[in-house]
């Protein structure tokens, strides 16, 4: 197997559990939070999205998703159009609101997509390429892409954690 068969298959998992944690629920489920200081389930997966999708644009040299398929104004969030959701207060968090799922799942197959298209094409030698200079030591394209992937699965953990919450509170 080869190594950008398993970052495939690393972003394939992610997408699946995007797709499950989200499936079936409503605007209220997707942006309830247990308390004022917590992420929503929308804001973790937008969140995700973001990070994976500017990321990934940036570290292959394409434009991000966000902008060039009009995902930003899709959403129509009350933040800046480059904003990933980094650092963000909870008054910030609560303005990631969305009408549906299909939203978020649509938003994130896009990205999902784009990603795919750019991993089908690395070879062994392309992931020591350094994609960001202003780290020391300087990171490389491999280290920048595991880094997305734990990044994603550790929001995609807690919004499905946040799930089971929210369904055992109502049952």
């Amino acid at each position: 197997m080869h190594a950008k068969d398993i970052l495939i298959d690393g972003f394939n998992r992610i997408r699946e559990e995007v797709h499950a944690t989200v499936e079936g629920l409503g605007p209220d489920e997707l942006t309830a939070r247990p308390s004022p200081d917590t992420n929503s389930i929308a804001w973790l997966v937008w969140h995700l999205t973001r990070v994976q999708d500017d990321h990934m644009a940036d570290a292959f040299g394409r434009e991000q998703v966000w902008l060039s398929q009009d995902w930003e104004k899709r959403f129509g969030l009350d933040l800046p159009r480059r904003d990933t959701g980094y650092g963000h207060s909870p008054a910030k968090v609560a303005r990631v609101r969305v009408d549906s799922g299909d939203l978020l799942t649509g938003y994130y197959d896009a990205v999902h997509e784009q990603s795919l298209d750019a991993l089908r094409g690395l070879a062994a030698q392309d992931l020591d390429r350094v994609v960001d200079e202003r780290w020391d030591p300087p990171v490389t394209l491999g280290v920048r892409l595991v880094s997305v992937l734990s990044d994603d699965l550790q929001h995609i953990g807690q919004a499905a954690y946040l799930r089971g919450l929210l369904q055992s509170a109502a049952a």
